[in-house]
């Protein structure tokens, strides 16, 4: 056995230390460590060796890489090799709003400062990776992981997220963006096949990794569980290779979703590079382990493949400072910064559905009595929906909130309305969850409390028995029994406001007809009851605008209406192709609950003025749109002025308009502000199926300036040479 002693060790740190002072260059660098490397230590870099990180090489002073769950916070300590948690103390974090809150905000400004504060905060955690941001497209109201995701338009996806993963990055901590490529659903997404034309693949699914990629830089790209066209995506050469590496020019690492991988060789030879899993107890075993040790020695696989893979994985240690820890992030966790980041992140994200009579906001100072109504004004969320549960430093819930910022001069009288039935309720084979039942003894109650009070709350909407990885929801309507509540809550009380806690569309038609205001309030993270009491107050105002389409009805929905969702035998055919959302139900004519794009706000906005820069363009050429929005109510607010694009002639069935542009501009009452958005001429292109290429033909254009897909107040037509 050969030993090595301390002095050699040191010998060995001290030359790498040398050699990274003295020539800088990281590809020469790399390859420096590969040569160092037996094909045993380079192998032992590509698959985990516990849950989240994978094995170090001390002699060359390659530390473990640490990985964490981590869409909107750094999860708890896991234990090592098994899904229980560790138990420290100090692993609590800041808990912010969910990815479809993120989208609600269309601040891009706010998901900067989310990736700076998730950056901080998983250094200081010493994590190298953080898992997230999630970009697949909301298809269906019923995917289980909708409120990870955020948007059902790729527009807004690459904008925020872009913006996120600059920030987060910049804290030495790499991004992973995920998942690659169409998991939008969880049943049977561990086996099903997804078909979709490559016009749908290019104009809607991919956009969000493209941006995320060559603008954002994303450090890493995780694959998804699901197969695309025949394979799973991990085996996808065409996603790995031909799309991944050589199109987007992706340098980074191509990490497997756990327990994603499916071969050694197909895996390797299609780009992937790290392998992590959950099932098999010995890593030796996986794929990327000793099989893949000994198809190199066979001679199935070069290892100058294994040597990519490596050098893959190295370059970000490099870029994010892994191997040169003196001079890397410490991170901060916890702090009062970052708690009101979370806290503007949740006010921000709340959408005003419906303001009758303007009976909001609230009128504290008259008000002597309110009632608070439903399990979700006492229930925490920061801990469900599985990979993404985070255990936060604390979480303040809507009951909490209002009782410590208005108890002492006002009576709330609280009524639970429903109870959360998750371990009676009926489940599918597949985990879902259907809990209709109604609890006439809870809603008797909180009737009581009503009558009493000078205006009624009801907390209503999912919890993670609903929106949660791993499984979809049956329905789209309120659980619980929760729309009979609301409608004998309003009989006892007309001036009833509903706030919906909740990451995915819902049936609203028998709620919204029945009360004079609807709130849309996401899950909040920490400070979810804080920013809901003070938008319903008027301490703070309602900015957020629908990140995705409201249908009335499930079958409205394009996946749904076409009858291909969940698919069959396995097998699911994206037939609406790129009609997806607010695209199926303006194309289509179809009117719904809620439009993409809508919110209310305290005040009202006019916009004026709207003008080109010119009226022809080149295919080069930059459209300048010019407006005026003016504050002409009495309360400060923020408008999120959006401008889609319409081509009315096209060789192609184009949708009836898609987002191109937006600016959430913030004014006080009565100011009045010149706005200025660019369109890139090259951005109206569609993605043509016969030549495989981008295509803007000439013609006429026209550009909308509007408040939601529905809400247009101005059309320039521009024409393009």
């Amino acid at each position: 056995m050969r030993i090595i002693t301390l002095t050699f060790v040191l010998l060995l740190i001290t030359c790498e230390m040398s050699y990274s002072q003295t020539n800088p260059g990281t590809e020469k660098r790399i390859q420096y460590l590969i040569k160092k490397m037996t094909l045993k230590e380079k192998v032992g870099m590509l698959h985990g060796n516990s849950k989240f990180y994978t094995s170090d090489i001390k002699r060359l002073g390659i530390p473990e890489w640490a990985l964490s769950d981590g869409p909107h916070g750094v999860r708890a300590e896991m234990n090592r090799h098994n899904w229980q948690y560790a138990g420290f103390i100090n692993d609590s974090s800041t808990c912010f709003p969910p990815g479809t809150a993120m989208a609600a905000s269309w601040n891009v400004e706010l998901a900067k400062q989310r990736g700076f504060v998730l950056g901080e905060e998983a250094r200081y955690r010493k994590k190298d990776v953080l898992l997230g941001p999630g970009i697949n497209i909301i298809r269906s109201p019923l995917c289980g992981r909708n409120f990870e995701y955020l948007s059902e338009d790729p527009y807004l996806i690459s904008q925020l997220s872009v913006s996120y993963i600059k920030a987060l990055q910049s804290k030495d901590v790499a991004a992973c963006v995920k998942h690659f490529v169409a998991n939008n659903q969880e049943e049977n997404r561990f086996v099903i096949d997804v078909n979709m034309s490559e016009r749908a693949l290019r104009e809607i699914y991919l956009p969000g990794f493209k941006s995320s990629i060559m603008e954002g830089g994303a450090m890493t790209v995780m694959g998804a569980y699901n197969k695309f066209r025949g394979e799973f995506c991990t085996d996808n050469e065409y996603l790995g290779r031909k799309i991944l590496r050589n199109e987007f020019d992706f340098k980074g690492v191509y990490i497997s979703d756990w327990d994603a991988v499916h071969s050694t060789e197909k895996a390797a030879l299609a780009g992937l590079d790290l392998e992590m899993g959950t099932e098999k107890a010995n890593y030796n075993d996986w794929y990327f382990a000793n099989p893949l040790i000994k198809a190199v020695q066979e001679g199935r696989l070069k290892e100058s493949l294994v040597d990519e893979k490596v050098a893959n994985i190295l370059r970000i240690m490099i870029q994010t400072k892994v191997l040169d820890p003196k001079n890397r992030e410490i991170g901060s966790i916890n702090t009062k910064e970052h708690q009101q980041v979370a806290y503007r992140s949740a006010v921000e994200a709340i959408v005003l559905l419906k303001n009758e009579k303007e009976i909001l906001p609230l009128k504290m100072n008259t008000l002597k009595s309110i009632a608070i109504i439903g399990d979700n004004a006492t229930r925490k969320h920061c801990s469900g929906g599985f990979s993404s549960e985070i255990k936060a430093l604390y979480e303040v819930t809507p009951l909490e909130a209002i009782t410590e910022k208005y108890g002492k001069n006002k009576q709330i009288n609280y009524a639970q309305g429903y109870e959360k039935q998750s371990f009676v309720a009926e489940r599918s084979s597949k985990g879902q969850l259907n809990s209709d039942y109604v609890d006439w003894k809870l809603i008797g109650e909180a009737v009581e409390q009503a009558k009493k009070s000078d205006v009624a709350i009801v907390f209503a909407g999912l919890n993670h028995d609903f929106d949660s990885e791993s499984f979809d929801r049956l329905h789209m309507h309120l659980p619980y029994g929760q729309e009979t509540l609301i409608q004998e809550v309003t009989k006892a009380n007309p001036k009833t406001i509903v706030v919906i806690i909740a990451g995915s569309p819902l049936e609203l038609a028998g709620v919204a007809n029945r009360v004079p205001a609807l709130v849309w309030a996401w899950y909040g993270g920490m400070e979810a009851g804080n920013a809901v009491v003070d938008v319903l107050s008027g301490k703070e105002f309602p900015s957020g605008k629908l990140p995705f389409t409201i249908p009335v009805s499930l079958n409205q929905s394009p996946a749904h209406a076409l009858g291909n969702y969940s698919g069959h035998d396995l097998k699911v055919n994206y037939e609406e192709d790129i009609l997806v959302g607010y695209r199926w139900f303006d194309t289509k004519g179809i009117e719904p609950q809620y439009p993409f794009g809508y919110g209310l706000s305290y005040t009202n906005f006019e916009i004026s003025n709207a003008t080109t820069d010119k009226k022809e363009y080149n295919k080069e050429d930059e459209i300048t749109i010019r407006f005026t929005i003016k504050n002409s109510g009495k309360s400060d607010g923020a408008e999120v002025v959006q401008v889609y694009s319409s081509q009315p002639v096209s060789s192609v069935l184009r949708p009836k308009k898609e987002l191109k542009g937006f600016d959430k501009i913030f004014m006080e009452a009565g100011e009045e502000k010149n706005v200025e958005l660019k369109v890139k001429v090259k951005d109206l292109a569609f993605f043509d199926d016969k030549t495989q290429t981008w295509k803007v033909e000439a013609g006429e254009f026209v550009l909308h300036i509007a408040t939601s897909a529905q809400d247009i107040k101005s059309s320039l037509p521009v024409t393009v040479k």
